[in-house]
């Protein structure tokens, strides 16, 4: 039986679910993950053969497909949430980790394209770490 997984953007225009496994969770560094993630890497989950369901806001999505290359990105028009997209002519469901309400049981397996990974992107080990904005 497949699992199912819930998710939506950040203002709840948009919600999606998802049937199907994850096979891999990487977090990716290339250049253009990072631009579109605004962050050191994006953390995307990939299904192949996933099914996604618009369950509401599908008319307020638009996917972007930077020219020349393969990479997409799905979001949201009024916050600009990252969402799932397919790739490979439907057969790669790719979803951000951070676009889902539903726990996932697998975590990242990888950092990859780290040979474009950002300068400043180095350990954080000895980064201080708050539970909330420090004061």
């Amino acid at each position: 039986m497949d699992k199912k997984y819930l998710g939506s953007c950040l203002c709840g225009t948009v919600r999606f679910e998802i049937e199907g496994s994850f096979k891999n969770f990487f977090l990716c560094h290339c250049q253009y993950c990072r631009k579109d993630s605004g962050s050191a890497h994006a953390a995307n989950l990939f299904a192949p053969q996933g099914r996604l369901t618009w369950l509401a806001g599908q008319e307020n999505t638009t996917t972007f497909t930077l020219p020349t290359t393969r990479h997409k990105k799905s979001f949201c028009n009024t916050c600009g949430s990252a969402l799932p997209t397919t790739q490979r002519e439907g057969q790669l469901l790719v979803v951000p980790a951070g676009s889902l309400d539903s726990d996932v049981d697998i975590e990242p397996k990888a950092h990859i394209f780290c040979a474009s990974k950002a300068n400043w992107d180095t350990g954080f080990t000895d980064t201080p770490r708050f539970e909330k904005l420090p004061g």
